[in-house]
């Protein structure tokens, strides 16, 4: 691939019309104005990738320092397999160092047992607006909100889930289940006080 400058570009937005493959080139080549563009078109979304994980804006501003540091570092040993996978490169790093940071904490706390899982009622998420949403999966105990978004937004397994976070399956599904019920009472709470 021939060289790509973005040099003297980063005013004009010549940097935001780049491919994802021409901005890892960029990032590639070590090019200040790529890890700018970079940052610039990812830092929201990886932010609020790593709130849903540490819901402290402080921890996160460090959590994505050091991921935007492994990102550039790494970049050389990405694979790319077509348009979005930067994007989710980037986002498990961010992901794996919300994780870090949460056990170097000890922050993470798991109950072994099932808990006894009522018949489940339709609840209507989609009548909540996604900011009290996100407030409300914020809320919950750090290792129940690190089982739910690691099962809900990265679609892991319990059985992945489990070896992630050096925990037994059957805690992993524990933490998903309580935070599920813990989350339906809010959202049944919600809609009765904004009915």
């Amino acid at each position: 691939m021939p060289a790509i400058s973005l040099a003297n570009n980063s005013s004009t937005g010549a940097g935001s019309k780049l491919t994802e493959q021409e901005l890892l080139e960029a990032l590639r080549q070590k090019e200040a104005s790529g890890m700018r563009v970079f940052y610039d078109r990812y830092a929201g979304y990886l932010t609020a990738v790593a709130l849903r994980y540490v819901p402290d804006r402080s921890a996160v501003k460090d959590i994505l320092q050091d991921a935007f540091i492994r990102i550039f570092d790494a970049v050389d040993r990405f694979e790319y397999r077509g348009e979005g996978s930067l994007k989710s490169w980037a986002c498990r790093i961010v992901v794996n160092t919300a994780l870090k940071s949460l056990r170097k904490q000890g922050r993470l706390e798991y109950v072994e047992e099932l808990p006894d899982v009522p018949e489940e009622e339709e609840v209507p998420v989609q009548k909540v607006p996604p900011a009290v949403l996100q407030q409300m999966i914020q809320g919950l105990p750090d290792g129940y909100r690190t089982v739910f978004n690691l099962f809900v937004f990265e679609q892991k397994s319990h059985r992945e889930i489990a070896a992630l976070l050096g925990i037994k399956e059957d805690s992993s599904a524990s933490q998903y289940f309580r935070a599920r019920a813990q989350l339906a009472r809010q959202i049944k709470a919600y809609m009765k006080e904004h009915a």
